[in-house]
């Protein structure tokens, strides 16, 4: 009999972002003894939206997350892509889309999801300023082994979780070229809602994009995103940046400019994997959301891929089934890694697409964007097909909350 199963088997989770807590929560729900080590001192996350597509929710809905989601974000409505000056590129329509895939897109803070997700756990189950380095991912017949602020500890189960530069993914696949800068850099702030209301939208202009949504609790989320070299930064602050950037285009964008303090700007080179894995597993350890499949944030797919990452994982990985890391964890890289290599594929596309610099390009795109739209929404809908309409597996017994 194996030792490592006579008790309640133990996981720890390296990173305490969305991905990371999502999958302590599920591996919770599916009878795992968790902890979540956070390097950093605390939980503040970045001051940033996300946007939670169908597929996600889906996926929350299976550890009975789902409608507190939902309860507590701002439902995206009818808007649409545009022009620096305003015009309309093409219309979005929010019940075509909910009823296409199910459901409508749904925005929240990320603090919000982040407490959603700490106060499903039990307490004392995240730790902060506790940094973990694996040493020995294990196999079938030894448990994987990390060094913590606690010592050497072993584990079951290891799920790293800890983002584009994931230290535990090097030390699995080493010959990996690991995170390739995009080309693009991005901003983020959270402000007051303007006096003026405005549809919420994407607009797109050369080598540039603006985004602007509304959040439930009365304030705006809105993110940027330009061509830029890497490391680049502004010689003042990025509020100027982005005013000699963005500062003349349409309402809202002024308005919510001259709102933010400049040290509420958030600015982020943006990295992703173009290079897939071999595998997200190897031995006890499985990667999980940026660790594994980095994307640029053009399909909005990001943190979706990490929440969906995590309730597979635990479909996988149960303790009532006798979990054997060689078949359970190659049946999650069979499940995730076709998946999200084509999502990083598709959203390296979409984010050239958009932030096309040449004019002639630029025209060229417009044209086809309005031209497409001509068709209805359900032309431009299809391109999330077989993403937004993804369903979570079912897992049997009792541990599935509905």
């Amino acid at each position: 009999m194996d030792p490592h199963r006579a008790a309640t088997p133990r996981a720890l989770v390296v990173g305490a972002g969305i991905g990371g807590l999502t999958a302590a929560v599920a591996l919770h729900h599916a009878g795992w003894r968790v902890t979540v080590l956070e390097r950093a001192a605390s939980l503040a996350p970045v001051g940033a939206g996300i946007g939670l597509a169908p597929n996600a929710q889906r996926a929350l809905d299976v550890i009975g997350l789902g409608d507190r989601v939902r309860d507590l974000s701002a439902w995206q409505g009818d808007g649409g892509l545009r022009r620096p000056d305003g015009r309309w590129l093409a219309r979005t329509d929010a019940r075509a889309a909910a009823a296409r895939f199910g459901g409508p897109l749904v925005l929240l803070h990320r603090a919000t999801l982040v407490e959603i997700l700490t106060s499903a756990l039990p307490g004392g189950t995240v730790r902060t300023g506790a940094p973990a380095t694996l040493t020995d991912p294990g196999d079938d017949h030894r448990p994987a082994r990390l060094t913590t602020p606690d010592g050497e500890t072993e584990a079951e189960l290891v799920v790293a979780a800890d983002g584009i530069h994931s230290a535990t993914r090097r030390t699995l696949f080493p010959r990996h070229p690991g995170p390739r800068y995009s080309g693009r850099t991005t901003w983020r702030l959270v402000v007051p809602a303007p006096a003026r209301p405005f549809a919420p939208h994407e607009t797109w202009g050369a080598g540039r994009l603006w985004g602007t949504q509304p959040l439930k609790d009365g304030r705006v989320y809105a993110y940027a995103m330009a061509t830029a070299p890497e490391g680049a930064h502004a010689p003042d602050d990025e509020r100027a940046e982005l005013l000699r950037l963005f500062g003349d285009w349409h309402h809202p964008v002024p308005e919510l400019l001259a709102a933010v303090a400049p040290d509420r700007v958030l600015r982020h080179d943006v990295h992703h994997l173009p290079d897939p894995l071999p595998a997200f597993h190897r031995g006890r350890v499985a990667l999980l959301g940026d660790a594994a499949h980095a994307m640029m944030p053009s399909l909005g797919q990001g943190g979706n891929q990490a929440v969906e990452d995590a309730v597979v994982l635990a479909h996988h990985a149960r303790p009532a089934a006798g979990f054997t890391p060689g078949r359970d964890l190659a049946a999650y890289t069979a499940d995730r890694l076709p998946r999200t290599t084509a999502l990083v594929r598709s959203a390296a596309r979409t984010g050239a697409f958009t932030t096309l610099s040449a004019r002639p390009a630029v025209t060229l795109r417009d044209t086809l964007v309005r031209a497409v739209s001509r068709f209805g929404p359900g032309l431009v809908l299809r391109g999330f097909d077989g993403i937004a309409d993804w369903h979570p597996p079912v897992t049997p017994g009792p541990a599935r909350v509905s």
